[in-house]
């Protein structure tokens, strides 16, 4: 099957990630990751309008909400907490100061807490976390060996985990309510494109954005494909499930590494797919 999102906001961006659905206050989060900015705005139908942004003096990978309206924000090596307010404060350093990486795609796990990946700036392969802010624990470090950590989902009490750059998307056994995860396993490869965000469905399917080939692939964990969501902008980079009813595709998009982009690059899309997405969890600070 093979579905085709439309543009839903005129705005462009340099490289658009992590969207985000806050279903109490009925907003849209995103990011902008080499602006430093965090984005809100309102789903109307198949329309994204930008209501409020908020910028960072660094990168920002990736944003999370909390049920009363906090934000968690993954700052090129820290998290911050963002109140309603605007007030800020740093909760935890995930990276050392001086290291040549930057945070990346997070979420929360159904539980609450927020985990969040790196990718290198200087070259470097096999180095990369997977970490999660544990609270009182400080921060837990899943993985340490990864080339390029992006897209995570949950669904059949398994984590699904993206290294892109291998193209792997990574399985293991997770236990939301004291936080135990299993073995790492491969579920599967992509081999055409590099995989990047990702969501699951309430059928327990996932969603992957694929960078540089213009789409999003709906695929079983075991990764037969099962549809393809066209977007005709190159970079697409992260899928999540939107709306009052979760049924409204919401993609992000970049204009990065593209050296003429096009009129539908950077842009936000929405695609209409058939089937319904899980309910994002919210961050809880306690953790």
């Amino acid at each position: 099957m093979i579905i085709t999102a439309v543009p839903a906001s005129p705005e462009v961006h340099a490289l658009g990630e992590g969207p985000v659905w806050d279903a109490d206050r009925r907003r849209l989060l995103w990011v902008d990751i080499v602006a430093g900015a965090v984005h809100e705005g309102t789903l109307d139908g198949g329309t994204i309008t930008p209501a409020r942004r908020h910028d960072f003096g660094s990168t920002v990978g990736a944003v999370a909400v909390a049920a009363g309206g906090d934000l968690i924000v993954a700052e090129r090596h820290t998290l911050t907490r963002l109140a309603p307010d605007g007030s800020r404060a740093e909760l935890a350093r995930v990276l050392p100061e001086d290291r040549r990486s930057r945070l990346n795609d997070g979420a929360v796990d159904p539980a609450g807490r927020f985990l969040v990946g790196s990718l290198a700036q200087d070259g470097r392969e096999g180095e990369e976390v997977l970490a999660r802010l544990d609270g009182g624990a400080g921060v837990t470090y899943l993985d340490t060996d990864l080339v390029l950590s992006n897209g995570l989902a949950w669904t059949g009490g398994r984590l699904y985990s993206v290294d892109t750059m291998p193209g792997v998307v990574w399985a293991r056994d997770y236990d939301a309510a004291t936080g135990r995860t299993g073995p790492r396993e491969k579920a599967f490869t992509i081999d055409d494109g590099l995989p990047d965000g990702m969501c699951a469905d309430a059928d327990g399917n996932l969603w992957i954005a694929i960078w540089g080939r213009g789409r999003v692939e709906c695929r079983t964990t075991d990764g037969e494909l099962l549809a393809v969501v066209e977007t005709g902008a190159t970079h697409t980079s992260c899928p999540v499930f939107a709306g009052p009813e979760l049924d409204t595709l919401v993609i992000t998009s970049a204009t990065q590494d593209l050296a003429e982009p096009g009129p539908l690059d950077g842009r936000l899309f929405t695609a209409k797919v058939g089937v319904r997405g899980l309910p994002t969890p919210y961050w809880n600070p306690s953790f």
